[in-house]
């Protein structure tokens, strides 16, 4: 599920009138740095600044701005006082003496250097306007710091990029230098940065296999598909072709990451606490019933009758991306609650999967899959917070409920459930292990013979490294990001191919009628009303922060059927002349609702001034 990240972004760009600067203001890199005079590590990184100044020459601008550690007295004094400088001269000649002395920052320190400028040391006590200019330049520096995310000293930003790389001289050159692979990385980490990246590398998959589908390509296209990818040991042998690996292999971890957001929202997230859920839990119940009772009153009794789960799924990927291109007009609150609603509206759309839109049961391998569930909860119970032992019984499982005849999909949600989450850390005891650990190898660095950091230390800093996340947070960072760009765009390129044809298009009006209304009609009536029907039944409270007609242009947004409706539509109609119909019923009502419910937003948004507020 996409969420919203900081910006990496620099706030505002280097001025060689106003910032402290070395080299040529035109150069062809920028290197600024967030740093304090009481951090031992701007002192460390300070080595490598000399190094790739003496390197790059001219070719780079280094810029500093202060960032004193917070709760230390003397380094915001220290800030303070080589704001006294009368010229560039003096201020880099006090920054260099603070940044090159040994040991931990003391009053002598800051004498010596006061002395050294000709100026008696920041006093707080008395109203001096050289003091009060140097606490303001000071504080503007920080206030830049905070609105650029630099959440530590030093943080470093590069032609106005955050640099979180390595800070030894090759890599900080590459990064200057625009290497080929660091330039692909930045590119990269941009738009999975960009908050609706998702969603329109969903939108891209999808125009491609609509595309190459009604091409002079396209039976090529539908044959690769379905060729057999086969998987054999000896004399045992498995075989799928290429649309059920993405279907039922590949998009399991898709629904191992909304298992991982369920637990997650339910535990600590916005699902936390029974008033904050009861909203959208309401909202997402009526946003799933209404839609399958609309379309069960259009369709009879027969073949088609089966796809009523068809309309009831939310595509967030979609849902989310519109709302974050309209900024402000949307409400925080507003995002909040679809998050929220989305979450519900999964959890129902896999608990209809799994009773629904399975096959024939086979209770032996339902045993075998019910064993796999025991072992993975006796490893949670006895607190085994290793995630191999839990992947490697969740591909069993898979197998497992794959024969069984459930969707295999399940497996994901099954495993997530397990998958341990663990008490907060304690990141003052963490911190201070890990310090000891690193000053005790970097008294130890100049040995004879000796190279690096020992292996005890490197496991010791492991473990730190581990306990810092619980195995449930560190998968789900690690496998979200490859669900949203890999695993949805190839579940979209594999799925979304449709042939615009009168075969698909024939005979079946009274299908695509039904999912089209099931999607624009019955999602945002079905989410308002039931949202109104708790709000007034005192179950809910609605925020203040938006309106009910907002909350509709939300509900019309929640028609986005998209991903879980493709999925489940390919379930529901073995046909493919029916599946091709489900589909471009599918699309049109999701982009009917998209148009809808952007028009809602966009004409209920509050006036400018409440915007600037």
């Amino acid at each position: 599920m996409p969420q919203l990240k900081l910006s990496n972004k620099l706030d505002r760009p280097a001025d060689s009138h106003y910032d402290h600067t070395l080299g040529p203001a035109n150069a062809q890199i920028t290197l600024v740095e967030y740093g304090s005079y009481a951090c031992p590590y701007c002192r460390a990184a300070n080595e490598r600044i000399i190094q790739v100044r003496d390197q790059l020459g001219d070719r780079l601008r280094y810029v500093f701005r202060h960032y004193p550690l917070t709760g230390s007295d003397i380094a915001l004094r220290a800030a303070e006082l080589v704001e006294h400088a009368k010229d560039a001269k003096s201020f880099w000649d006090a920054h260099i003496a603070l940044m090159t002395r040994s040991g931990t920052l003391t009053e002598e320190d800051l004498i010596a250097v006061g002395r050294d400028l000709g100026v008696p040391l920041p006093d707080a006590s008395k109203a001096r306007e050289a003091d009060e200019r140097a606490r303001a330049r000071v504080q503007a520096d920080v206030n830049s710091a905070k609105a650029s995310h630099a959440l530590v000293t030093p943080t470093f930003f590069i032609n106005g990029r955050r640099y979180d790389d390595p800070w030894d001289e090759s890599s900080f050159t590459d990064a200057m230098l625009g290497a080929p692979g660091h330039r692909l990385r930045e590119v990269a980490l941009d738009f999975a940065g960009w908050a609706p990246s998702a969603g329109v590398l969903l939108l891209l998959a999808t125009l491609l296999a609509v595309g190459l589908t009604n091409s002079s390509v396209g039976a090529g296209f539908a044959m690769l598909w379905g060729q057999y990818l086969s998987i054999s040991l000896g004399g045992a042998g498995f075989s799928m072709s290429l649309l059920h690996w993405v279907n039922d292999g590949l998009l399991t971890i898709f629904f191992l990451v909304v298992g991982l957001e369920i637990k997650r929202e339910f535990t600590v997230g916005h699902l936390s606490s029974a008033r904050a859920r009861a909203l959208p839990v309401a909202a997402a119940v009526g946003g799933m019933v209404v839609p399958a009772i609309l379309y069960s009153l259009l369709i009879p009794a027969g073949a088609w009758s089966h796809g009523w789960g068809v309309p009831m799924a939310t595509d967030t990927a979609f849902a989310v991306a519109l709302i974050v291109m309209m900024g402000n007009r949307v409400p925080a609150e507003l995002r909040v609650f679809l998050t929220a609603a989305a979450i519900v509206d999964d959890i129902g759309a896999i608990i209809v999967v799994a009773i629904f839109y399975s096959g024939t049961m086979n209770f032996g391998y339902l045993a075998g899959a019910a064993a796999i569930v025991a072992a993975l909860a006796t490893l949670n119970r006895s607190h085994i917070y290793s995630v191999t032992p839990y992947i490697f019984l969740g591909v069993l499982l898979w197998a497992c409920v794959l024969a069984s005849g459930l969707h295999a999909t399940m497996a994901g949600v099954i495993l997530a459930l397990f998958i341990p989450t663990r008490p907060p850390p304690n990141l003052k005891a963490l911190m201070v292990q890990a310090d000891v650990i690193l000053a005790s190898e970097a008294r130890r660095s100049g040995e004879v013979l000796r190279h690096g950091p020992s292996l005890p230390a490197m496991r010791a800093l492991d473990a730190i490294h581990d306990r810092l996340e619980s195995p449930a947070d560190r998968l789900l960072r690690n496998a979200g990001g490859r669900s949203s760009y890999v695993v949805l765009p190839l579940f979209a390129l594999a799925n979304a191919g449709v042939a615009i044809t009168t075969d698909a298009l024939s005979g079946h009006e009274p299908l695509m009628l039904a999912i089209i209304a099931g999607l624009m009609i019955g999602k945002p009536l079905g989410l308002v009303s039931a949202s109104a029907i708790a709000v007034r039944l005192g179950i809910a409270t609605k925020p203040d922060g938006y309106s009910w007609r907002q909350l509709a242009g939300v509900g019309a947004l929640a028609g986005i059927g998209f991903t879980m409706s493709l999925f489940i539509a390919s379930q529901a109609f073995p046909v493919e002349t029916d599946f091709a119909a489900a589909k471009i019923a599918v699309f049109t009502g999701s982009i009917a609702s998209a148009v809808l419910g952007v028009a809602i937003l966009w004409n209920a948004a509050p006036d400018k001034r409440r915007i600037d507020d």
